[in-house]
């Protein structure tokens, strides 16, 4: 069987790669168990500096990795350049902090000594989506290496391209050999790695489906697990917000990497003060954006990732219109690739698709509310809860509100970003655990304790 990188600008079959066989599999793995038991001997401080190396080879050639990026999923060239800078800033990150982060905690207790140590687990599965192939991969994988671990990537089917340049840098970077390993395997292949005990862990960044199918392998075979899943993150717009900047910071936390993230703004929750200059705002700024080849320095929006997404977006705009919404739109149209123009949903209701799914491309609905009670109740009012923006000039209002939001991160006068500072996760159907900071560190690490007496 093969997998196609196709490019979603010119729609063209880029290359074709053949998927590996049962025996491949089971020699990388060999390989992989291998080099752990020499892995984790080495020192932090030395594992540290392999993924120093690693962080200064992503900046020598960001440009190529960047353009690799833009050509598989149609991420803009700049967005693209930025995400591989992230993923050197993560590298960066882990160098100086690993080791720190991984000291024994010493603990007092009656005993001569208590402490707390974290070893690694072994070989930890990453399942890793399309929409950021750089930073959502290196966003586990980085954590999981300095903590000792080595890494078996099953990459999105549409990025081939991508796994194979992440794991390419790693051997630049001067990595032993299946640190960190791609596999080019089915879904189904993937599974069976969990359900024959060839890994030791997982970790899976995707859709709900995906997690529930590899959370229930995971969960029979005892398996420790990080998923990070879809969201439908509100954005908040109090009736003393700057309305100006939220707007205008609106529409990039909604357009960022043409909408196909689980941490865009997704739902505007707008209070009607304010509702009507908000729609302008918004719809201004939507006009002044660049749409087009990806590979243009100007673009601000590229086309979506895949034929399937585009269909989705078309049925779910026309499931708001024919259930009375009306349809702002910015009025692009497109001669070739698979774009959707970007559009405001106005008079959204509870039944319309939009609402009730999770839209992964450039539709923006406006809820308007009367007061704060009913902003908090509609963004708590969905079964997901990564992510929430705040907008007030009252930072303790604001702070307020965000206690009351159900969601692993809120973002006050700012749109939801990741930051390897800080960790990365959800609530509800979001997912389990967290990724990046100490916390994200840990996740994979067996907290082993150790009483000594005399």
């Amino acid at each position: 069987m093969k997998i196609q990188s196709v490019n979603p600008y010119t729609e063209e079959v880029m290359q074709e790669f053949d998927l590996m066989k049962a025996d491949q599999v089971e020699a990388e793995i060999g390989r992989s168990r291998r080099v752990f038991s020499e892995w984790r001997g080495l020192p932090v401080r030395e594992r540290a500096r392999y993924v120093k190396r690693l962080g200064d080879q992503l900046k020598a050639e960001k440009r190529r990795y960047a353009e690799i990026m833009t050509r598989e999923m149609g991420k803009a060239i700049r967005e693209s350049v930025a995400e591989v800078e992230k993923c050197a800033w993560l590298c960066d990150y882990y160098a100086e902090n690993g080791e720190r982060f991984l000291e024994p905690e010493e603990i007092g207790t009656e005993a001569k000594r208590s402490y707390v140590m974290f070893q690694p687990l072994g070989i930890v599965l990453a399942v890793m989506p399309w929409n950021f192939p750089f930073w959502q991969a290196f966003r586990f994988g980085i954590p999981a290496v300095t903590a000792g671990n080595v890494v078996v990537l099953k990459h999105a089917s549409n990025v081939p391209m991508c796994a194979l340049a992440i794991e390419e840098a790693f051997t630049k970077a001067g990595f032993p050999g299946n640190v960190f390993k791609t596999l080019l395997i089915s879904a189904k292949d993937a599974l069976k790695l969990i359900d024959e005990d060839k890994v030791d862990a997982v970790s899976l960044t995707g859709s709900n489906q995906a997690g529930e199918e590899v959370g229930a392998h995971a969960g029979r075979k005892i398996k420790n697990l990080v998923l990070e899943l879809g969201g439908s993150d509100p954005f908040i717009v109090l009736d003393d917000a700057d309305v100006e900047k939220a707007g205008r910071v609106a529409v990039t936390a909604r357009m960022i990497n043409s909408g196909q993230s689980c941490i865009a703004a997704k739902r505007f929750i707008v209070m009607e003060e304010i509702a009507e200059e908000f729609k302008k705002v918004f719809l201004g700024r939507l006009k002044e954006l660049k749409i087009g080849d990806p590979m243009d320095e100007t673009t601000d929006v590229g086309p979506v990732a895949k034929r399937e997404i585009l269909d989705t977006l078309n049925e779910q705009r026309e499931n708001a219109k024919a259930k009375g919404a009306e349809i702002l739109q910015a009025g692009h149209s497109f001669s070739k690739g698979l774009f959707f123009s970007p559009c405001v949903i106005s008079n959204p209701n509870p039944q319309m698709r939009i609402m009730t799914e999770e839209v992964f491309g450039p539709i923006a609905p406006v809820i308007v509310v009367r007061d704060e009670d009913e902003a908090v109740r509609i963004a708590n009012d969905t079964p997901f809860g990564l992510g929430a923006s705040v907008w007030s000039r009252d930072l303790k209002r604001a702070e307020r509100i965000a206690e009351r939001i159900d969601a692993g991160c809120i973002a006050i006068n700012d749109m939801v970003k990741s930051d390897p500072r800080l960790p990365f996760g959800g609530v509800k159907k979001s997912g389990v655990g967290r990724e990046l900071s100490h916390y994200g560190l840990k996740e994979f690490v067996n907290i082993k304790t150790v009483v000594v007496r005399e």
